[in-house]
């Protein structure tokens, strides 16, 4: 089991930048793909990054490609979302999820493992 836990969500102006934060609880994180995903107001839940097991591999959408940048820290047992020049229509719930493979992937049927989310809002 991996319990998953985020933060550092909140209000931003367009522009602007937020640090999001993964704490993962359970043996396995280390050996574990990390993703992130959000979720905007009616529409699907879409993948935003993931990083493979143990960092040397990282998969971004498009729309976020040269903006977000994923991390984690094994030691610590955390995953990272760095984003910058945030767009508004970044604004989503934003969810922390665990796989049990070690590759990283865009599938949300890959992750078994999800946290409750942290709401991000970006305004003009």
């Amino acid at each position: 089991q991996v319990q998953l836990v985020e933060s550092g969500g909140g209000l931003v102006q367009t522009g602007g930048s937020l640090r999001l934060s993964c704490a993962a609880s359970g043996r396995t994180f280390s050996s574990s793909a990390m993703g992130w995903f959000r979720q905007a107001p009616g529409k699907e839940r879409e993948f935003v990054s993931s990083i493979s097991w143990n960092g040397g591999h990282t998969y971004y959408a498009d729309s976020v490609k040269g903006r977000f940048t994923i991390s984690r820290d094994n030691a610590k047992n955390t995953v990272s979302l760095q984003m910058n020049s945030l767009k508004q229509e970044d604004t989503a719930v934003y969810y922390c999820a665990a796989s049990p493979y070690g590759g990283v992937s865009e599938l949300r049927a890959q992750y078994a493992y999800w946290g409750q989310g942290t709401q991000v809002t970006v305004s003009s």
